[in-house]
């Protein structure tokens, strides 16, 4: 039998951001420290090709994991809004839906950048060796990503019913399975970028499994997939898909272009941005939870046409993610000596990580905004407003500032460029997104998503 449905109608807003962010955090946490434990394994090999292999394919895995985070982020605003209208049956039928459409598109995505390795790798600046290294880690991981779709997907579903402790575990599962098969194929058969490659396709396995048991087993189980019904909701799956993709693919653009102007500091550069982007989401994983968490409290909120529990729902997380990351930037600071050891980085290396536990892991508030508004936009109806806000960021913003930064300041200003990108375009967002949020409690209905993806200007929304 499926467990209570629309849970965030009532209770205290602030009390379902915390729970839900912290719960996802522990399972985004699980991923994201096997991450961070391989790039210290692969730092202690003592080859600065393989750490900058690391960091070429992780921008491209980056672009690839976008696309399962956009899918999830399709179904379960759907999943959410039905289980808000009390629509349960329509809620599972569009989890089946959903899921059959992902493992699809998931297929030919990956085809189409396993085809393109090559050219990915060069167009983010590798050479030589680590090109080559870089090539064939990706070459191993690029076609598990249905796994990785299937079980991002089948997170966000659960997360649409509220139950946050299992999508947590799903995370915690594959987590596991890469701890306990890195150091074994990493040192134990010496196989180096290889093993990792292994160990991370079998945690995405790992994943998938753990995602779909309890919606089976808890939630009503998913029905057979109907002709008619995969027509009907293929349209609202794309309507908020297509945006929701764009909008993740955006990051990953602009790690590209961080990635290719840090390049031409070296090496060493180039390892030190690896280890901040490890280090960025192991710290912060709260704030990249966010935006999956809050989501469907605002969706169930709305699908109830309860508008003022929507805003009161996004004011609860912008409060919740501006303690957070004040706490984390206080601790990064004092610790920042130590976590370069760790990694045993020198120089430029040394330099970077010092600048990230330093005064821009405080402006990492603006992209926690930034999670938060594009959450609201795609569970009020307006996915494009996502989209537009985080290619604004990773291209308008991020290009110019990056450059800038670097002729003024090297490899150190490349990094302050792409965090000052992330103030314009995060203070955007929470005005637009404060203004949506007033516009759709206005004049809104529960059948409002049949105009999704509608190419809306802000002059259009009432005041």
């Amino acid at each position: 039998m499926a467990e209570g449905q629309a849970k965030f109608l009532s209770g205290s807003l602030l009390r379902h951001v915390t729970v839900m962010s912290l719960t996802s955090t522990v399972g985004l946490m699980a991923v994201f420290l096997v991450d961070f434990i391989d790039m210290v394994f692969i730092s202690m090999l003592g080859k600065a090709e393989l750490a900058a292999a690391v960091g070429y394919a992780g921008a491209i895995l980056f672009f690839t994991t976008s696309f399962s985070i956009g899918m999830a982020i399709a179904v379960g605003a759907l999943v959410a809004r039905d289980l808000g209208a009390g629509n349960v049956e329509r809620a599972r039928l569009r989890s089946s839906h959903g899921l059959a459409y992902g493992v699809g598109f998931g297929v030919l995505f990956s085809a189409f950048v396993w085809w393109n390795i090559p050219t990915f790798v060069r167009w983010i600046g590798a050479e030589g060796e680590t090109a080559a290294l870089a090539e064939g880690y990706l070459a191993i991981i690029i076609p598990s990503l249905p796994f990785l779709v299937v079980g991002m997907m089948g997170s966000g579903i659960l997360r649409a019913h509220g139950d946050a402790r299992r999508a947590m575990m799903a995370t915690i599962w594959g987590g596991g399975v890469n701890a306990v098969l890195d150091p074994i194929l990493i040192f134990g058969l010496g196989l180096d970028l290889t093993g990792a490659a292994l160990a991370s396709v079998a945690a995405r396995v790992a994943i998938a499994t753990a995602a779909i048991l309890p919606i089976l087993r808890h939630h009503g189980g998913l029905p057979r997939p109907e002709v008619v019904g995969m027509l009907r909701d293929l349209r609202p799956l794309v309507t908020i898909g297509f945006p929701a993709i764009l909008t993740q693919l955006a990051t990953p653009v602009g790690q590209a272009i961080v990635t290719r102007s840090m390049a031409q500091y070296g090496l060493e550069a180039v390892a030190g941005m690896a280890i901040v982007g490890r280090l960025m989401p192991v710290s912060f994983a709260v704030i990249f939870a966010l935006s999956g968490a809050v989501g469907p409290i605002l969706g169930q909120n709305f699908g109830a046409g309860r508008h003022d529990r929507v805003r009161a729902g996004f004011n609860a997380a912008l409060i919740f993610a501006g303690s957070v990351i004040f706490v984390i930037a206080a601790v990064l600071f004092v610790l920042r000596g130590p976590v370069a050891d760790l990694f045993d980085a020198r120089g430029v290396t040394r330099d970077l990580v010092f600048l990230f536990c330093g005064p821009l892991a405080l402006l990492f508030f603006f992209n926690g905004v930034l999670f938060v508004a594009n959450a609201a936009f795609n569970n009020l109806g307006h996915p494009f407003y996502s989209t537009w806000m985080n290619w604004g960021r990773n291209t308008v913003a991020m290009i110019p500032l990056v450059w800038v930064g670097g002729q003024l300041y090297g490899a150190e200003g490349v990094l302050i460029g792409q965090a000052v990108s992330a103030v314009v375009f995060g203070a955007a967002a929470w005005v637009l997104a404060r203004r949506v949020i007033a516009a759709e409690g206005g004049n809104v209905t529960r059948d409002s998503f049949a105009r999704e993806g509608r190419l809306l200007s802000l002059l259009n929304l009432r005041k």
